[in-house]
């Protein structure tokens, strides 16, 4: 079966905790603390791999954790670094956070993408030793690693895309100009997935056309199997419409071409806009006049019609040097950017629980959500510090401080981050 959307639950590990240990060897007085820090968590980490072809794998697996950072150890010994959890998708594969709908990843090209961080280990009690305090006996836990429940959405990647009503010759068209073998009937929806094909045109001159399964009218609206197989031809740059001009069927071949262009522009409006060419098959089951009225009528929207017989490759030749001739002069494959993580409000953020504790005059403050908000803090930036004071204020942190005893001077601690609490 044909799968192209998936969801998954995805967890980065989390990082190591920091060990509290003090020097001990003999002859040496005082040997201080050195706790080591704790180790990173693995990384969950996208790769596009090419003998995959769907997201089927991912209806039997939906929770993916990569493994904890090692605790720290005596000695100032740092706990070991997790290995990364890579997951294998196919090669056009889009990863949506579920909640949000914002892009996180476009797995496209062939460097591994990390999508969801590991945290950092947490500080050993080393960190912490000064003049005044020097036998922390207190560390840090490991920051939390990141987590989403993300949607894969599969695009199939494609120079041109082959659209029209079922059986009207686009797996025959495909077939003869590539070595792709799609199954060929004279039935409707004898191809029940996308069809991938290289064309090559000469040496070192060759593309990719993807021969999309016949859409209906009702398409756009989800009608069938429309948006799996519309999703599909979103990346392609340059449309090839190939119409029945015999109307072999008992349709019109003229409504034909309108209805898939309705859908297209219904599913999403760029697709109409995308460069087209038109392609006459079936022009040996009808009359001259018949496939000269069509070109008319074509012609005049703007389009460049050709008239073809695929099952016997004829005058197919043209069609594919116009096809090579526009490809040159269009922008390569569309890449969607990762989009950042929105900026929270303060109204947004609101109270929210946050736990403090007191080591030593060093006061630590706890909170999921508040590990988010500071992985967008610009900390060079002014404005971006004001926003994370406010954000302080609003939340209810600052009020939490002042409950736990914090007094003018004290350190303040989240996760890796530190400043002194000035009222």
């Amino acid at each position: 079966m044909f799968v192209d959307i998936a969801k998954i639950f995805i967890k980065a590990g989390d990082g190591g905790d920091g060990a509290v240990a003090f020097h001990r060897e003999k002859y040496v007085a005082s040997g201080g603390p050195d706790g080591g820090d704790g180790g990173r968590g693995g990384n969950i980490v996208f790769v596009a791999d090419d003998n995959l072809s769907t997201l089927a794998d991912f209806r039997y697996k939906r929770k993916y954790v990569a493994q904890k950072g090692e605790n720290g150890r005596g000695g100032r010994c740092n706990g070991k670094k997790a290995e990364d959890l890579v997951i294998r998708v196919p090669r056009g594969t889009l990863i949506k956070e579920v909640n949000s709908g914002r892009i996180l990843a476009d797995i496209s090209d062939k460097e591994p993408v990390i999508v969801a961080k590991g945290g950092k280990g947490g500080w050993g009690n080393t960190h912490f030793a000064t003049p005044t305090r020097q036998t922390p006996r207190f560390s840090k836990p490991g920051q939390p690693g990141e987590e989403y429940e993300v949607q894969l959405e599969l695009k199939l990647l494609a120079d041109v895309g082959i659209v029209g009503f079922p059986n009207v010759g686009k797996s025959t068209l495909i077939s003869v100009v590539s070595e792709a073998k799609p199954i060929i009937a004279n039935y409707h929806f004898t191809t029940i997935t996308p069809v991938l094909g290289v064309v090559r045109m000469g040496p070192e001159s060759s593309f990719v056309m993807a021969d999309i399964p016949g859409l209906i009218e009702g398409a756009g609206d989800g009608v069938g199997l429309g948006h799996q197989f519309l999703r599909h031809v979103e990346r392609c740059r340059l449309l090839v419409h190939v119409v029945d001009v015999s109307g072999s069927e008992g349709r019109d071949p003229k409504e034909d071409f309108r209805i898939i262009n309705d859908e297209l522009k219904k599913f999403n409006p760029e697709l109409a806009e995308r460069p087209m060419i038109v392609a006459g098959n079936k022009c040996d089951l009808t009359e001259d006049e018949v496939v000269d009225d069509f070109r008319q009528f074509i012609e005049e929207q703007g389009y460049k019609f050709f008239p073809i017989m695929a099952a016997i490759a004829y005058d197919v030749k043209p069609l594919l040097q116009e096809i090579q001739e526009q490809l040159s002069k269009l922008p390569p494959i569309t890449r969607y950017e990762a989009e950042p993580a929105p900026v929270l409000s303060e109204d947004e953020i609101g109270k929210q629980e946050v736990k403090v504790t007191n080591h030593g005059g060093v006061y630590f403050v706890e909170a999921d959500w508040l590990l988010r908000v500071l992985r967008m803090i610009d900390f060079s930036d002014t404005d971006s510090l004001q926003y994370f004071q406010r954000v302080l204020i609003s939340s209810g942190v600052i009020e939490a401080l002042k409950n736990a005893g914090i007094q003018e001077g004290d350190t303040v601690s989240l996760y890796d981050f530190e400043f002194e609490f000035v009222e």
